[in-house]
Order: structure tokens, then sequence, then C-alpha cells
């Protein structure tokens, strides 16, 4: 990226902080209608990195609700977000397209009491559409794990 970056392109990384932001605490806060309006009608999320399942992000949602009930605690921190903006000829200084790679912290409590923690990297795909930028995908990679 140059140093004279044009106020769209800031425009744009914000609202796509704000996208990933929103999945973060739609998912720590079981708001599984927020979760499937962060996408596109054709979205999907891929959660078999951390031994979940893939599919379209409205039944990966349902799936979610149930899982994550083992977990009535639990918090994403996802940092050291990258963006990159795609156009048909690849990645440009801004674009209609996004991918984000993001690392992630996983705290949670299983209803026991016990801790749970797990941690690793988010792909992100984000598309600019009438309604703002929205995930097309979104696959998780979990690197490692305690409890």
């Amino acid at each position: 990226m140059t140093q004279r970056v044009d106020l769209a392109t800031v425009m744009d990384r914000l609202a796509i902080d704000d996208l990933i932001t929103g999945y973060a605490a739609a998912v720590d806060d079981a708001d599984w209608t927020g979760y499937r309006a962060l996408f596109t009608p054709d979205g999907r999320a891929d959660y078999r990195g951390s031994g979940g399942i893939e599919g379209p992000a409205a039944e990966v949602a349902d799936w979610l609700a149930e899982t994550l009930t083992l977990f009535p605690v639990r918090q994403h921190l996802i940092v050291n977000r990258r963006v990159l903006f795609r156009e048909a000829g690849g990645y440009q200084e801004s674009g209609d397209g996004a991918d984000v790679r993001a690392d992630y912290v996983n705290p949670m409590r299983f209803a026991t009491g016990e801790d749970f923690i797990c941690g690793g990297r988010y792909a992100f795909a984000a598309l600019r559409t009438g309604d703002g930028w929205r995930l097309s995908s979104v696959v998780v990679e979990e690197r490692w794990r305690r409890h």
C-alpha cells in the first residue's frame, strides 16, 4: 500500500474490521440471527479445522447454536488482521472483494466450570454488497488447544 491511501479505502478497512468484530460478537453472544446476517446469501463457513462442520452459513449457525451450549462462557479475541483487497486482476490497494487473515485466541468455560482455550487462524473472504461488506466464507484453522 502506498502512503497515500484514499478515504474510501480507509472506510472499507474500517467496515471490514467491524464485520470481523461483529462475527466474534455474534458467536460469543449466541446471536445466530446476527451471525447469519453477516454473510452473503451464498456464504459458507468451514469449521472442520477445529473438529466441526462445513456448509452454508445458515446451516452452520444452527450447528453452532447447538454445539456451543457446551460453553456458556466464551470470548473470541481476533487479532493481527491482515486485509488484502482483490479485483479480477489480483490483489490491489482497493476493490470489491477482500481476503482477511486473522489470528484468534478463544477462551471458553464448560458448564461444569472447567476452562477450555484454543487458538488458531481465520481466513475470511468478504465482498462489497448493496448492504455493505458481507462474508462470503469463513475458514477456521485451529492450531492448538488446552483444557
